[in-house]
């Protein structure tokens, strides 16, 4: 087996630290790879000044958590499970902004996970018919005036499953985030659907094979599907849940939430209508709500415009630095400032005040994570 000595590494550092996951990231941002975290392994306070005891200690002896990392590189490679370091390209750009952020992920699947828009879709395991026939509603519109959208849940009873189904249905990506290792699938009678899934979309984790769906693994999963988003919407929840979490999540990480609205008898529509009260969550009815609240019109124009036969002028007249970028982002789109500047061979100055002029001219536009996406 060809093992990326990186990523072995990184692998083990989340063995060696699975309970302090923002430490771990500390470390990681500071020394800017695993393999350099673990070359330090045995002076870890020259680096991190307030390391734990506990900490300390683990580092004295690896062997362990490198054992593991070996086993689950050699499972993940045998079941086309491909581990995501924090630096690697297909890492989820939006998740890579958060203080808390997984150093390792686990994915089997299709779907682009930095795909141009990415929603996640949450609510109550108790999913009410209204809840049923909202989210049918509201992923259908999103197809026709929205189509390159990516919908992230996490697979679960009630309101997850149904996002997920619905989508499928639409023909729209969806990622189940998972409580527990791609090992097994829980709960088992979403199989089917998460077989599907994997054609198109897939299935994401944080966590290693042999890692059971407890109780505490859906709340750090949670975290995830907040976090790959642009914006959470909260279909249906009681006062107390998980969808609340997750909303709770999204908020701190500045992202967008939505919730709709219910009846104020109904038990499963109080969480929804307390976070519009307490102005935690937009009110939303549509898919062209959300659409308007989020900026997302000109993707409605150009689905309009491509329909009606019309074909903008997609470059025009451009200088030498703006044709270079256009080039690049041609070959590979959504790429961040600095990561132009290197393909380009240009200062960041000089990228900087380009992909200002090509926004003004509205060739490429701006998105979450610093990321430039060539309009097409």
């Amino acid at each position: 087996m060809n093992i990326n000595q990186e990523t072995l590494y990184a692998v083990a550092l989340t063995r060696i630290n699975f309970f302090n996951v923002a430490t771990s990231l500390q470390l990681y941002r500071k020394l800017g790879s695993a393999t350099t975290i673990m070359e330090h392994r045995h002076d870890i306070r020259a680096v991190l000044p307030d390391a734990t005891p506990r900490l300390i200690e683990a580092f004295k002896d690896v062997s362990n958590a490198m054992r593991r990392a070996e086993k689950e590189m050699e499972f993940d490679e045998s079941h086309r499970i491909k581990p995501i370091v924090f630096n690697d390209d297909e890492y989820p750009q939006r998740l890579r902004e958060c203080e808390d952020a997984p150093l390792v992920l686990y994915y089997r699947g299709s779907a682009d996970l930095n795909k141009q828009r990415v929603i996640s879709i949450v609510g109550t395991r108790h999913c009410t018919v209204y809840g049923q026939e909202m989210i049918n509603k509201f992923v259908s519109q999103l197809k026709e005036l929205c189509p390159d959208v990516l919908i992230v849940s996490g697979l679960a009873y009630g309101v997850d499953i149904h996002a997920h189904r619905n989508a499928l249905q639409n023909g729209l990506d969806t990622v189940g985030v998972l409580a527990h290792g791609l090992d097994y699938l829980y709960p088992t009678a979403h199989r089917d659907t998460a077989t599907e899934m994997l054609r198109q979309g897939g299935l994401l984790t944080e966590f290693m094979t042999s890692t059971n769906a407890d109780k505490m693994n859906f709340v750090r999963r949670n975290r995830i599907i907040a976090g790959t988003a642009d914006a959470t919407i909260l279909v249906e929840s009681a006062a107390h849940g998980g969808g609340l979490i997750t909303a709770d999540i999204a908020n701190s990480y500045g992202r967008d939430v939505f919730a709709f609205p219910g009846n104020i008898c109904m038990p499963y529509s109080e969480g929804c209508n307390n976070l519009i009260r307490d102005n935690k969550a937009a009110l939303i009815t549509s898919a062209a709500d959300f659409i308007k609240a989020m900026g997302w019109e000109q993707d409605v124009k150009l689905k309009k415009a491509r329909e009606k036969g019309i074909e903008r002028q997609m470059f025009p007249e451009l200088s030498d630095d703006e044709a270079h970028i256009v080039n690049a982002l041609q070959h590979t789109n959504d790429l961040q400032a600095n990561i132009i500047s290197v393909k380009c061979g240009l200062p960041i100055s000089t990228v900087a005040s380009t992909l200002f002029s090509l926004e003004l001219k509205g060739i490429v536009r701006l998105y979450a994570g610093g990321v430039y996406h060539l309009m097409g």
